[in-house]
């Protein structure tokens, strides 16, 4: 057993009601295992201990994250940040200096714009990227995740023409002459994302440490992440490799279920670094991309209330499957009317779960706004 390090002559907020405040602690193995007085704690010290005086510093619990999307957070450390541009011609400004670095057909992806933050406050087209980066296919998600503006190049990548159907729960914005107009909606977005090449396990690994660094000092020491199966391999190359420094409650999408049900996966199944949460669905998008689902259509769009990203049946189905099989849910709900059909959901599911077999944790709701 390793010696202790005491931590002393601090201000130590301990969130138990039984001693809210301490001035120290002792460690042992990165673990707290005796809290109290200077004089308390110091006497614990014997042969070997290690003693650290924190001089009046303030110490808090770590935090944990509790929705982020992890392997976005990583990839997009080392691409094109557009959060909060003023227009979309700074976007476009930034895209073509990221094109001047790269050689010709090297996909260009960013994250981060909002029309909300234009002056005219209008979606934006494909243009703007033709000139930015016309040897390049560029794909720009918005900062809420739920819409992409990508360029010509992209959309050709993709195979998207005037004839392509729009897929279930997404849609492909056109012009007046009925051609892509450069605006992707939520699962849209798959249509061009899919067509980026993805990094291997080790690559997203080499960027999530990067992540992490930034996540470690902002005083995060937890995540709940809500990203792909591809972020679940990354995960599992930083643990075997000894690297994980944060602890990851990871969420099951839609369609990673049946490989998780047939495997015996339940909610809470892992270690104390990495964790098996929910199921992940979303009922809606958002209300930054117009996507989110409404009772009453937006302003000044009278034929829209939204999208649809999974029909209220197919929710019901997934969940009652992921419940029977002790795997809890939390589903994306936006919108008044998402909200309204996931409560839905929620309480037929909740009056199959009143039989012998204990239920899984409480359902959460995302979002709700």
């Amino acid at each position: 057993m390793n010696a202790l390090h005491i931590l002393y002559n601090g201000q130590i907020v301990t969130l138990d009601a039984r001693q809210p405040r301490v001035s120290a602690l002792a460690l042992r193995d990165g673990r707290v295992v005796a809290a109290g007085s200077d004089a308390d704690m110091l006497a614990l010290a014997g042969a070997g201990s290690t003693r650290e005086n924190l001089n009046g510093r303030t110490v808090l619990p770590g935090l944990v994250d509790a929705h982020i999307h992890w392997e976005w957070t990583a990839r997009a450390m080392q691409q094109v940040n557009v959060f909060e541009v003023p227009s979309r011609e700074a976007a476009a400004q930034r895209v073509a200096a990221f094109a001047a670095r790269l050689p010709a057909g090297e996909w260009i992806t960013g994250h981060g714009w909002s029309q909300e933050y234009w002056a005219d406050r209008q979606f934006p087209d494909k243009s703007a990227l033709d000139h930015a980066a016309p040897a390049h296919p560029v794909y720009l998600r918005a900062k809420s995740g739920h819409a992409a503006w990508v360029n010509s190049a992209a959309l050709a990548a993709a195979g998207i023409s005037a004839s392509t159907p729009d897929p279930q729960g997404g849609q492909i914005v056109r012009g007046a002459d009925g051609q892509a107009s450069g605006l992707l909606l939520e699962t849209a977005m798959s249509l061009v994302a899919n067509a980026i090449p993805a990094p291997t396990p080790e690559q997203l690994a080499a960027q999530m440490l990067s992540a992490q660094q930034k996540a470690l000092a902002s005083g995060l020491t937890g995540i709940h992440d809500f990203d792909n199966p591809s972020c679940m391999a990354a995960l599992q190359v930083l643990r075997e490799r000894g690297q994980l420094a944060l602890r990851v409650v990871k969420q099951i999408n839609k369609a990673w279920l049946e490989h998780a049900l047939a495997l015996g996966v339940r909610t809470g199944f892992g270690d104390e670094w990495i964790r098996i949460g929910a199921l992940k669905l979303f009922a809606d998008g958002a209300l930054g991309a117009r996507t989110a689902l409404m009772v009453t259509p937006y302003e000044g769009e009278p034929h829209n209330t939204g999208i649809v990203v999974t029909e209220k049946e197919e929710m019901l189905r997934l969940v009652a499957q992921a419940s029977a099989a002790g795997v809890s849910a939390t589903i994306h709900a936006i919108g008044d009317r998402a909200v309204h059909d996931v409560l839905d959901v929620y309480e037929v599911v909740r009056g199959q779960e009143a039989a012998p077999a204990p239920p899984p944790p409480p359902p959460p709701q995302r979002h709700e706004q």
